[in-house]
């Protein structure tokens, strides 16, 4: 059994997105264009649980970012801009550019959350509405790191250790590395159907997987900074109405105030804690549900 069996009634397609890199993307459902993004150390398969009920109203577009999945993982740079979250951006408005949408709503979750920020502010004209699960502005949280934060998101200092490092001992198990990631959050690993499980432990295991996912966190504590920064200096914000959604029991609700900082960098701003911890897709399907189909409805 893979993701298909997952996702019935879906279609695959690897999408080029330009300088040699194509994203692997899942398409299923009718309606408005809807592009989902997943986060770190998953795949498109985190949308399982909600698929069935979106697909009934949207058209939707669940990828692969690049270095994850079975997208393109191409080696990092110096400056790791191959990896930058506006080169991630990119891709995927490529990708919707490709399949005809030429504005679309988007939800992302975690990594692909910080994606989505990016793509909102350099392509506005793009992105109609955007959903964010459990993240507050990377610049933020790296300004207002402490201790409490640090200790429990210790990865995000682990995975930006100059390769080969992390790269070298993430491969030495991916498994026992996926599990430990994912199991040590508020709840456990209950919550990830055995399919999805096996398909995040099959990602990881790929050729280039773990350094894909290194260069994503290096990008963001170096060149992702430089262009957040700049958005600052410039009262750059983002215009789309925004719906901010985290888990109650997670690290963000803990550490941040994550809608006082989205409010911070976004004009049009709403949302607050669901009843879960990180995964909310898979933790609080329902949850997650009841606020994002009127929001993504809204005319």
């Amino acid at each position: 059994m893979d993701a298909n069996d997952l996702f019935p009634d879906s279609v695959v397609r690897d999408v080029d997105v330009g300088d040699g890199v194509h994203v692997r993307v899942r398409i299923t459902g009718r309606g408005r264009p809807l592009l989902l993004l997943h986060g770190h150390p998953q795949t498109h398969a985190i949308w399982h649980r909600v698929a069935p009920a979106l697909a009934g109203r949207f058209t939707l577009v669940l990828a692969d970012l690049r270095g994850y999945g079975d997208s393109s993982k191409p080696a990092g740079d110096a400056g790791h801009a191959r990896y930058s979250k506006r080169t991630m951006a990119r891709d995927m408005l490529r990708v919707m550019q490709a399949l005809g949408h030429a504005r679309f709503d988007v939800l992302a979750h975690d990594r692909g959350a910080r994606v989505a920020h990016r793509l909102a502010v350099d392509s506005a004209a793009a992105v109609r509405r955007l959903v964010l699960l459990d993240i507050a502005p990377t610049l933020a949280m790296y300004e207002q790191t402490a201790e409490a934060f640090a200790r429990a998101y210790w990865h995000w200092f682990f995975l930006i250790q100059p390769a080969p490092l992390p790269e070298r001992l993430i491969e030495a198990d991916p498994c026992a590395y996926l599990r430990d990631v994912m199991g040590r959050r508020s709840a456990g690993l209950a919550p990830f159907h055995p399919r999805a499980l096996a398909e995040y432990e099959r990602a990881l295991a790929l050729p280039g997987s773990a350094h894909g996912l290194c260069e994503d966190y290096r990008a963001s504590a170096g060149i992702d900074l430089e262009h957040d920064r700049a958005d600052r200096e410039r009262g750059l914000r983002l215009q789309q109405p925004l719906l901010a959604l985290w888990g109650r029991d997670g690290v963000v609700q803990r550490c941040f105030e994550p809608l006082v900082e989205w409010q911070r960098v976004a004009t049009d701003v709403r949302g607050g804690p669901l009843p879960c911890g990180h995964y909310i897709a898979e933790e609080a399907p329902d949850a997650l549900l009841a606020e994002v189909l009127p929001f993504l409805s809204a005319a």
